[in-house]
């Protein structure tokens, strides 16, 4: 069963986040867009590639109103670890959630049955708490977050303009459409 256009369960899970410990719950995803961005494991080789990647667009993903928050079933103790061992994890400046009893990664449904682990997923939750966009990918396959951050704009377009959609690879500023009768078999 897919996830688009549900709500986000409650969950509550404790992240590594500037230096400290600090509580996250569903409720802090609410009144704003969210990234909710799941990874296998800490101290593994594409999962760091890609948390430098969303560390690196960090500052554009703010600016466009978007919090990130990366989740593993590791703890907290292990993100702070990792954080002080790695050039890469270093740069992190979001919220590391650490989700060892499985809830956050159980609410989503990345879970990997028997192994412990999320899957390779990321969730784009709207100011209500509504999954606009889920991307996975398989073990050796890294997410790219200029991708990412393209569907957030088509998102937040299509949120802002009732009516309008975005078409394929569809970039800010470019034309939408407007579906209706018209265009059947028009485009």
């Amino acid at each position: 069963m897919s996830l688009i256009n549900t709500k986000i369960l409650p969950f509550e899970a404790t992240a590594f986040h500037r230096g400290a410990f600090t509580p996250v719950t569903d409720a802090d995803l609410m009144g704003k867009w969210s990234v909710v961005f799941f990874y296998p494991a800490d101290f593994t080789f594409v999962c760091p590639t890609e948390l430098g990647d969303l560390a690196d667009h960090y500052s554009e993903l703010q600016a466009i109103g978007v919090e990130v928050y990366s989740v593993s079933t590791d703890t907290h103790f292990t993100h702070k670890a990792w954080h002080d061992t790695s050039e890469t994890i270093a740069k992190i400046d979001y919220p590391m959630i650490g989700d060892p009893t499985g809830q956050v990664t159980h609410n989503f449904g990345v879970m990997r049955e028997g192994q412990g682990l999320a899957d390779r997923a990321t969730f784009l939750v709207d100011p209500d708490g509504i999954i606009q966009v889920i991307e996975m990918t398989a073990e050796g396959v890294g997410r790219n977050a200029t991708e990412l951050i393209r569907k957030i704009h088509a998102a937040q377009y299509v949120r802002e303009h009732p009516g309008q959609v975005c078409p394929a690879k569809w970039e800010e500023g470019e034309a939408t459409l407007a579906p209706s009768l018209e265009l059947v078999g028009k485009i």
